[in-house]
């Protein structure tokens, strides 16, 4: 089974554009995520309606960050991408009248909420700057701090 990784990706293009200088368009951002421009445009677009980036138009153009660090939770990122259910477990309802798929589904449906209000609570209590204090730690201790203070592309380090 294939996983959806646009909160992953998304938040790793966060990060990067919180530690550059000017905007980033959509072609770099393609390129670093191995996708095409017009995905990299859709994704954003959720962003920018939220008000965590916004972008220009034309020779300076981009996309840029729009919102302090500090205030954005993971959860934020996920809702404003459109992210999938989080998990891909559901319950059966071919037979509604069975007894053996009304008890099954009530305890994997039990359980899903249960998981779901866990991970919804973690990644609630994640901001964006816990993530960027992180990845400027591993870029001082890996001898990169320049490339963590100016956004210095997507290199094989980070």
């Amino acid at each position: 089974m294939r996983t959806d990784s646009r909160l992953s990706r998304v938040l790793h293009v966060l990060l990067h554009m919180a530690r550059h200088d000017g905007p980033l368009t959509s072609e770099h951002i393609a390129k670093m995520l191995d996708t095409n421009p017009v995905v990299v445009r859709r994704t954003m677009a959720g962003l920018r309606e939220a008000g965590y980036v916004t972008s220009g138009a034309g020779k300076h153009g981009g996309w840029s960050m729009a919102c302090d660090l500090r205030s954005v939770t993971l959860l934020d990122i996920h809702r404003a991408v459109g992210g999938p259910h989080l998990f891909a477990i559901g319950v059966d309802n071919d037979h509604p009248n069975c007894a053996v798929e009304q008890v099954v589904n009530q305890a994997l449906g039990d359980a899903l909420r249960r998981a779901e209000a866990i991970l919804i609570e973690s990644l609630g209590n994640v901001v964006l700057a816990d993530l960027a204090q992180q990845f400027d730690q591993l870029c001082v201790d890996g001898g990169w701090d320049k490339a963590a203070k100016h956004g210095a592309g997507d290199g094989n380090k980070t």
